[in-house]
């Protein structure tokens, strides 16, 4: 069941980035409550939008917020938002349920029902029993499940994915996009997530987001996705 709050939108307001000599220029609307794919080719500035509103590149100019509140200047660790990216972030010298807990606690102080949460969250993603697996010990796929796992005990109202999924094999692949699914409809959070896949944007989202130039050139619904082919970039995702 979906709770009544729901996730913030994110307003990109003339939010300017030059990176080397690579400009970026983003301006637009991530939709509240709703999973929107972000896509576009290679380069485009997919991550670095990622980046912006996580707080991990700082905008030249510009204003970021969620809903009502400006966030632009807020250290990544003060802005509401889970992470999912390419590179997992786990700890080596850490095993996996210490890894989840420092989503809920980077001190470790964590309370019975914490430690419920952990396990918990473990068990959804299919890694119940490997609590006291190191890093090193899992298989690409694995380590992601262990990450998706974090950002679940972190309950927050914005969740940024780049490619989640995509170091999974088929199989599991589809029962963690079911998971990702589920979880939102009892969340209502709003999800931005990279993806490469036509197959995953059609499954999973309602809202998609085109990334080229850094610029965003299209924000639509799914279902309104192909009337755009137009953009020849957006006609070759849709392999046309």
């Amino acid at each position: 069941m979906q709770q009544d709050k729901q996730g913030p939108d994110i307003h990109l307001r003339d939010v300017r980035l030059r990176l080397g000599e690579t400009r970026f220029h983003f301006v637009g609307t991530v939709q509240g409550g709703c999973i929107t794919a972000l896509i576009g080719p290679s380069g485009s500035g997919k991550s670095t939008l990622l980046n912006l509103i996580a707080g991990f590149d700082a905008p030249q100019s510009g204003k970021i917020v969620f809903g009502t509140e400006e966030v632009t200047k807020k250290h990544p660790s003060h802005r509401p938002v889970s992470l999912i990216f390419q590179d997992h972030n786990l700890f080596g010298h850490l095993d996996l349920f210490t890894n989840v807990g420092l989503g809920i606690h980077p001190s470790l102080k964590l309370s019975a029902e914490d430690r419920r949460q952990v396990s918990t969250a473990l068990a959804r993603v299919g890694l119940a029993g490997m609590e006291q697996r190191k890093p090193a010990t899992l298989s690409g796929g694995e380590k992601q499940r262990a990450a998706f796992a974090r950002a679940l005990v972190r309950h927050k109202p914005v969740l940024l994915m780049d490619e989640p999924f995509a170091a999974l094999d088929p199989g599991l692949r589809s029962d963690m996009a079911a998971l990702l699914v589920e979880l939102h409809r009892e969340t209502g959070s709003t999800v931005l997530m990279v993806t490469h896949d036509p197959d995953e944007v059609e499954r999973l989202s309602q809202r998609v987001m085109f990334v080229e130039g850094g610029r965003i050139m299209l924000e639509t619904s799914v279902s309104d996705l192909g009337e755009h082919r137009e953009i020849f970039a957006v006609g070759r995702f849709l392999r046309t």
